[in-house]
């Protein structure tokens, strides 16, 4: 078995279900009608720890590329602008979630769904660079 394949395979796993709870769960809260604050704040939980693995298994994908080629991925142009897209929205995610769940109980209605908006749209962003970096790279 080539581990340096299952490495990036089972990486890649963790990066894809992370990006699933991303915008899924982001965009559920932000469909639920009425609020449901106790709902929303497993979600806020979710989406948390989804973006905290955005970036581990990202990290991870680029770790594994260094230790068995001594060098990161080779890219640029598109692929890059497309990686720095996605760090950013996984950063800004991952603490608009961590400010929602110290917060959010003392926010207003309208500011609890602007976040989620924010929420979903980052995560469709990420998403989005993420096959820009696929097929740029």
């Amino acid at each position: 078995m080539d581990l340096q394949n299952l490495a990036y395979a089972l990486t890649q796993v963790i990066h894809n279900f992370g990006a699933v709870a991303v915008v899924g769960g982001a965009a559920t809260a932000l469909w639920l009608t009425p609020r449901q604050p106790v709902l929303e704040r497993s979600l806020a939980w979710l989406v948390a720890l989804a973006w905290a693995a955005q970036i581990i298994s990202g990290v991870s994908l680029g770790a594994i590329s260094y230790y068995y080629y001594g060098r990161f991925p080779d890219i640029s142009g598109i692929a890059t602008a497309a990686l720095a897209i996605k760090i950013t929205s996984a950063v800004i995610g991952f603490i608009l979630a961590a400010l929602y769940l110290s917060r959010a109980v003392r926010w207003p209605d309208a500011t609890c769904r602007r976040i989620w908006q924010v929420l979903t749209g980052l995560g469709v962003i990420a998403l989005t660079a993420a096959a820009f970096l696929r097929w740029f790279s």
